[in-house]
């Protein structure tokens, strides 16, 4: 298998690049993609979430006071 790969590139040297770089371009692009993603959640989406649900917890009218209704 190893030697056809060779025998490949030294035939056709353009044509084992596109076979064999296209897959590898794609894998890089989309561990990139995925990293920039998890980034972005870890700290953008996350942080502006946190924010968000500690205001409304904070500033939420309190029924401390009143009776139970049952």
């Amino acid at each position: 298998m190893i030697a056809l790969l060779a025998r490949l590139f030294t035939l056709r040297p353009l044509l084992g690049v596109a076979i064999l770089g296209i897959p590898v371009l794609a894998l890089i692009a989309i561990g990139l993609a995925a990293v920039v993603v998890v980034k972005l959640v870890l700290f953008v989406v996350l942080p502006i979430a946190l924010v968000v649900w500690l205001v409304k917890r904070v500033f939420r009218p309190h029924d401390d006071l009143a009776t139970p209704q049952l």
